[in-house]
């Protein structure tokens, strides 16, 4: 049975946003006089950046002003830094044109998704837009998921594949009775997305767009 909703990550699963990520990150981290591997920082790709920012040093009292300095950097520039991946844009339009209503479903803070969405005009595809607010205590999957779940007013969660790349997609989504598809062109290897639960897992579009349309 096909699925009729697919809710979407974005980091890592749309777009590749690494580069102006990852600069992010480490103009937050210089501000605190810690310098980074810069492969290393591909770790703040899809979590909230609460939870990574203590991996690298930095103490509870000061996360705030992390994410602060970080966005002082990623506002202005850094979300440009971003690309889709190759033909994920024709992947959209299939699945669209299958009928299948697809729903973006992100931690990252909705103005920024919104402002990537559109400049790549994949926003077209998409019949909700949801991120997380601002308020990065608030930006775990989970409640985005669950807020994606109501506003497109889905009431049969077997109808319905969350697509992600790391472990916080399948969480989140399984968090609301969901099953997820982990896709391994992102930043999630194949055993973190195995270890979490992921009922699928798709290397490439193509295999992602047979298992939404079986």
């Amino acid at each position: 049975m096909a699925a009729r909703y697919a809710l979407f990550d974005l980091d890592g699963t749309l777009t590749d946003p690494k580069e102006g990520i990852t600069h992010s990150a480490a103009y937050a981290l210089r501000h605190f006089g810690i310098e980074a591997d810069p492969e290393s920082l591909t770790a703040f790709i899809g979590p909230p950046l609460l939870e990574t920012f203590p991996m690298f040093g930095i103490p509870e009292d000061k996360l705030h002003e992390a994410v602060s300095k970080f966005r002082e950097y990623f506002e202005p520039r850094g979300w440009m830094e971003n690309v889709p991946y190759p033909g994920i844009e024709g992947t959209l339009e299939k699945l669209q044109k299958a009928g299948i209503s697809l729903i973006l479903a992100t931690s990252k803070p909705e103005k920024f998704a919104i402002r990537i969405m559109e400049r790549f005009d994949l926003a077209k595809y998409f019949t909700h837009l949801c991120g997380a607010p601002m308020d990065e205590s608030k930006a775990h999957k989970a409640g985005v998921v669950a807020r994606a779940i109501k506003e497109a007013g889905i009431t049969d969660p077997s109808r319905v594949l969350m697509v992600g790349d790391r472990r916080h997609d399948v969480e989140g989504a399984r968090q609301n009775g969901l099953a997820t598809v982990g896709v391994l062109w992102g930043y999630g290897t194949r055993e973190e997305l195995e270890t979490a639960g992921a009922k699928y897992l798709a290397e490439n579009l193509g295999e992602l767009e047979e298992i939404l349309l079986r």
